[in-house]
């Protein structure tokens, strides 16, 4: 391991992402520890932290290998922290971390949306925050379970610590591409997490869902009116698929046969993949929708373009509570033509 990379890891926020990417890593030998919610940690602490993916890969960690804190514990002194909690709490995770840390302590945020190293900074003005990118899905399919059913490349901002951590990550079995400017690579990310909420909704598993005709019509529009608001704002989107950004609407309103033909590598997932928000609103927790259509409603607010697509499908995710019934695709389709 290289100098710089020597030294425990804190995982703060042990969910889907945090718990895939700290079990990781601690398989590989490094010293993690994970902060998280009760529920969480009662779970790892009776059955351990079981990875699985879509290869066959499966690993399992006895829970008495596990570290782990309802709070950021006194005295620790990470060489990197991986900020894994939900955007709604970044703020808040961040403060406890500026609280208990050395000053330039490096964070690491591996979260949906744009902002949220750029708030865990304003928040712990102290602490070294840079933003990455998980590109795979990982599900929680039983308490202490995660199952990445979805494949790629992690990626994060270029920086001196983050190369000294490349090849750590990189024996864990999670290489990362570090970028000079991370923002193209979080825009192209947020287009295909535009389909979470269509997912949520749907009730559906990510494969399923996908071979409906009509919700990928859903999709297709919520990434069309996006990527006009990136036009306006003078953004591109990086490629994150085998697709260029532009053609992924005209893709996915392929009648489904053609659909499966054309589009048979992002049909690589597994049955049992889903997203993150489905899992929210299954729970009753606060999803992640502010952070991905809520960015598209900002960015296009602050250049004088609508998206009104972006901003009925997040009113319909708030309004979950109320309703708690799944939108068949067509009916999905109608909400958001109305928009």
């Amino acid at each position: 391991m290289s100098p710089a990379a020597r030294g425990p890891v804190l995982v703060m926020g042990t969910g889907s992402v945090g718990g895939w990417l700290g079990g990781r890593l601690q398989a590989a030998g490094v010293e993690v520890h994970f902060v998280g919610r009760p529920r969480v940690l009662k779970a790892l602490a009776s059955r351990g932290l079981r990875l699985t993916d879509l290869d066959g890969g499966d690993l399992r960690l006895s829970a008495h290998a596990l570290h782990l804190h309802e709070h950021v514990p006194a005295g620790l002194v990470p060489a990197l922290v991986l900020l894994c909690v939900k955007s709604a709490a970044t703020a808040e995770a961040a403060r406890e971390l500026g609280a208990q840390l050395p000053p330039g302590t490096p964070v690491l945020s591996m979260q949906n949306g744009i902002a949220n190293a750029i708030a865990a900074q304003q928040a712990a003005p102290s602490l070294r925050c840079l933003p990455g990118m998980v590109p795979y899905n990982i599900a929680e399919l039983a308490p202490g379970h995660l199952h990445r059913g979805t494949d790629g490349v992690l990626a994060a901002q270029r920086d001196p610590v983050l190369e000294a951590w490349q090849p750590v990550f990189a024996a864990a079995g999670l290489p990362v591409e570090l970028h000079a400017d991370l923002r193209s690579v979080q825009w192209g990310k947020l287009l295909l997490n535009l389909n979470n909420a269509v997912n949520a909704l749907s009730g559906l598993p990510l494969r399923a869902q996908l071979l409906d005709r009509d919700l990928r019509r859903c999709t297709a529009a919520l990434i069309d009116e996006t990527l006009d608001v990136l036009a306006a704002a003078g953004i591109a989107p990086a490629r994150m698929s085998p697709l260029p950004p532009r053609w992924i609407p005209r893709v996915l309103r392929l009648p489904t046969p053609l659909f499966r033909i054309v589009a048979a590598r992002m049909l690589r997932i597994d049955h049992q993949a889903r997203s993150s928000m489905a899992d929210d609103l299954a729970l009753g927790r606060i999803t992640e929708v502010d952070a991905l259509q809520g960015e598209v409603v900002r960015l296009a607010q602050r250049h004088g373009v609508a998206a009104p697509r972006n901003q009925r499908i997040a009113a319909l995710v708030e309004a979950w509570p109320v309703r708690r019934h799944p939108f068949a695709g067509a009916e999905l389709c109608r909400a958001l033509e109305t928009a």
